[in-house]
């Protein structure tokens, strides 16, 4: 089974502070991975993560996502993708302490965007480490954008344009929220295309500095995702307890949260 996972930059940095690591909270989550791929010897995992506190401060201060056309935004543009190279750096790290084969697979380095939107991304490296059991390791990255010179493509548009090709059965988007919260802070446990209109006004911004916006771009992305992908579906959770994302991959039908599905 392929599953496509997904470390929120809040969930593992302190989006408040600049660069804030936090390396306990990704120790647990690398080892909570472990253990699910050894109860799972058919379990195949591509991994991202968001750029936190990391790169989220850099393409704020240049406006990066906006388009990168100056001489001061295209060295914004190199400073983005060194930061964000080191987070993801960070992460490989936990997981490769925890016995993991994590391959980092920086998209800055083939992606091609047009207004956003990835037309171009090398897909073979990930194929080969899928095939060699390694794990990929995307992240939020800028990216050459054929409109607005660069900009920043989020893990969840990497994922937009890796899905319908590799075909994964499941993504889970762990976050610090326990998923999709209605107007009285509790959980909405489905969601299909059918109810976008009347959770739109429920849906609102992260917490911190966020370039690539919040849980209602999520929402949207995932929901365009389900209904390209036959079968797929994706869970919205919580992973601040590593219990529970170890449960969640050995067995997505009891994962808590919001299941997006295509109807």
């Amino acid at each position: 089974m392929l599953v496509f996972v997904k470390l929120g930059g809040s969930l593992i940095t302190d989006k408040t502070q600049e660069q804030a690591f936090l390396a306990d909270r990704m120790k647990g989550l690398a080892a909570a991975f472990g253990d699910a791929l050894a109860a799972r010897p058919d379990l195949r995992l591509v991994i991202g993560h968001g750029s936190g506190s990391f790169g989220h401060f850099a393409a704020h201060k240049y406006g990066t996502a906006s388009g990168v056309r100056t001489v001061e935004q295209w060295r914004g543009f190199a400073e983005v993708a060194r930061i964000a190279r080191r987070l993801s750096q960070l992460v490989a790290d936990s997981l490769g302490e925890a016995g993991l084969p994590a391959w980092p697979l920086s998209p800055s380095a083939s992606a091609v965007c047009s207004d956003g939107e990835i037309d171009i991304l090398a897909i073979e490296p990930i194929r080969a480490a899928l095939t060699h059991g390694l794990i990929p390791l995307v992240h939020g990255d800028v990216a050459l954008d054929s409109v607005r010179g660069g900009t920043i493509a989020s893990t969840e548009t990497v994922f937009l344009y890796l899905a319908p090709v590799l075909r994964p059965q499941r993504i889970f988007l762990f976050g610090e929220v326990d998923g999709v919260l209605d107007a009285t802070g509790q959980v909405i446990r489905r969601i299909s295309p059918s109810q976008l209109p009347e959770l739109e006004r429920l849906l609102g911004g992260s917490h911190g500095v966020d370039v690539t916006g919040g849980m209602e771009s999520k929402v949207h992305d995932m929901l365009r995702l389900v209904q390209t992908v036959p079968g797929l579906r994706v869970h919205i959770l919580s992973g601040l307890d590593p219990e529970q994302a170890r449960i969640a991959l050995i067995d997505p039908e009891a994962a808590p949260g919001t299941l997006i599905t295509e109807d």
